[in-house]
């Protein structure tokens, strides 16, 4: 075979092995730790510094940027958290995908193997998840160092070629075009840890003399300072069609690295002095990858450290490039929160379902009160404001429903999401079966013929309390998803005796107006109707504060609304 098309499928094939190595375990380390990097995002204050911390933190752990910076992005379009909280979160993110590069620079390629074999033992005979997923994101690790080891064996030919060192001299010598170079080869490959590595890798390579990098570290910082241009445009791409917010968020990442590459670009030589003082001492060919990864970090941490102060002025300058438009008034049915880049993501994508639930709660509540209004005060236009709530109960179950689904089929659930994912399924149907006996009830009670009520009084009165006392249980219900107090579970379940107390007393007072010829006997069916779907409903309550103290865990739902 040709030697330049061995080091071309070399080269494309490692960077494909190392790729999948890096998604894998990614992925892996998303569904072992994903619960927890949730929690720590939660944990998140106005305090900037925490949430730099948070995504450092996070993304550390994920391996993912990306990952972080799309958690934070759906956070911010479901209003669970400010501008200024995620841009502090994107800021951390910088530092904590320097990990992968700092991981990368460890020399362990005598045992790649051996710890490919050991994440397969383990991910093969685990029987728990979790034991899997730990055993999974091993033999990916051991993936991403044997994509790097393919690149690095391949490029050895390069070094002693007189037209390859000549063109990269070039590039040593002009920063521009090493920026140039580095953005190039990110837009291409859409990850700049892939990029630094590749760069990493072609660093160690040596000289003719054996021991000085082909490359040098101040030829190697302007590709560096390129490659994190490069994964802002990813950004931007990425954000084509997605919320204001989110377009702010991904601009907030472009000026970080922009100004930063500006910045430091004017001061290549005395930054590469400063990295060669904090590094490992050596042959420059064995220690150059160890100094890449740590002018990265530096580069991300002083960048950091900088815009901190300044996060206020950063927010000002993305709301003047991407500016407040025209606001777009969404249909009620239409989910505010569910996004479909974030099925991929299911602890995040779980806190947005339980938010849009919450919503659809809020949304039967209204209905509620609204129909103890007709009920009350005989206002006849509420019928069709409350059977168009019905509707868009219905449409909002079907789309939480489907998207739920998606989550399943996606396959990046844990066991313990699951669950949680049955739980909320099973809450948001007693949601809608709230939402549909409401609209039961508000068909009995109108008459369609002469769009007047004709129930006595004394019916109406006691219809009043009854409904009365299922809004309270509702709101007691959505309490419980809210703020996961289990002393109103308690409460909901104590007044659904009340409901039965008083559905046994209607009928009988019923009965007794009949005799009396106060009601109709034609009335007693419809009637019958409303006091049946009264108890559905006060069942259906109390089978939510039955799964609060039993089978469904509410983490989810907890939400102080603080950030509204």
């Amino acid at each position: 075979m040709n030697s330049t098309v061995e080091i071309i499928f070399g080269l494309v094939g490692g960077l494909a092995v190392f790729l999948y190595g890096m998604n894998m375990m990614s992925e892996c380390l998303q569904k072992a730790a994903g619960e927890k990097m949730k929690s720590i995002l939660a944990m998140l204050t106005k305090n900037p510094v925490l949430g730099v911390l948070a995504g450092a933190l996070t993304t550390a752990v994920l391996q993912s940027s990306s990952a972080t910076t799309v958690m934070a992005i759906g956070f911010v379009s479901a209003g669970l958290m400010k501008l200024p909280q995620a841009i502090s979160i994107i800021l951390g993110a910088n530092i904590g995908t320097t990990m992968t590069a700092q991981i990368i620079a460890f020399k362990i390629s005598d045992y790649i193997f051996i710890i490919i074999f050991v994440g397969f033992i383990i991910s093969f005979m685990a029987k728990s998840e979790k034991l899997k997923n730990i055993g999974l994101t091993i033999f990916a690790f051991g993936l991403l160092f044997l994509g790097i080891e393919t690149m690095g064996d391949v490029m050895k030919p390069l070094a002693s070629s007189p037209v390859f060192t000549d063109m990269i001299s070039k590039v040593a010598d002009i920063p521009v075009l090493g920026v140039a170079v580095g953005t190039l080869m990110t837009l291409v490959v859409q990850s700049s840890s892939a990029t630094i590595a590749v760069l990493q890798n072609f660093a160690s390579q040596a000289g003719p003399d054996g021991v000085t990098s082909i490359l040098g570290l101040t030829g190697a910082i302007p590709i560096l300072l390129g490659d994190n241009i490069g994964t802002t445009i990813t950004a931007l791409l990425a954000s084509i069609g997605q919320s204001r917010d989110a377009k702010r968020t991904a601009v907030a990442h472009c000026v970080f690295n922009l100004s930063g590459s500006l910045l430091f670009i004017w001061f290549i030589k005395p930054f590469a002095q400063f990295v060669r003082w904090i590094s490992p001492s050596g042959p420059e060919a064995e220690v150059i990858s160890r100094q890449i990864a740590n002018a990265h970090t530096t580069f991300n941490v002083v960048m950091t450290l900088i815009w901190i102060p300044l996060i206020a002025v950063l927010v000002k300058i993305v709301m003047k490039i991407v500016p407040e438009g025209k606001k777009q008034m969404l249909a009620l049915s239409e989910p505010l929160y569910l996004d479909n880049k974030l099925i991929n993501q299911p602890a995040p994508a779980l806190q947005l379902v339980a938010r849009e639930v919450v919503r659809c709660s809020e949304i039967v509540s209204d209905m509620l009160k609204e129909t103890v209004q007709l009920v009350r005060k005989e206002e006849k236009y509420r019928i069709a404001e409350i059977r168009e709530k019905g509707n868009t109960v219905k449409t909002l179950n079907q789309k939480i429903t489907e998207y739920l689904a998606e989550l399943f089929a996606a396959g990046v659930l844990t066991e313990e999401q699951a669950t949680q994912t049955a739980g909320m399924m099973y809450v948001l149907s007693d949601v809608d079966r709230i939402g549909l006996l409401t609209k039961d009830v508000v068909g009995c009670v109108e008459d369609k013929k002469q769009k007047k009520y004709k129930y006595s009084k004394e019916a109406m009165k006691d219809l009043e309390k009854s409904l009365v006392l299922i809004e309270e249980m509702f709101s007691g219900a959505l309490q419980i998803m809210i703020t996961g107090d289990l002393e109103n579970a308690k409460k909901v379940l104590k007044k659904k005796e009340k409901v039965l107390d008083l559905d046994i007393t209607m009928r009988k007072k019923h009965m007794e107006r009949v005799g009396k010829g106060k009601c109709g006997a034609k009335l007693t069916a419809p009637f019958n109707r409303i006091l049946h779907s009264v108890d559905r409903m006060g069942n259906t309550c109390a089978n939510i504060a039955d799964a609060a103290l039993g089978q469904v865990d509410f983490t989810y739902f907890i939400y102080d609304g603080s950030e509204d």
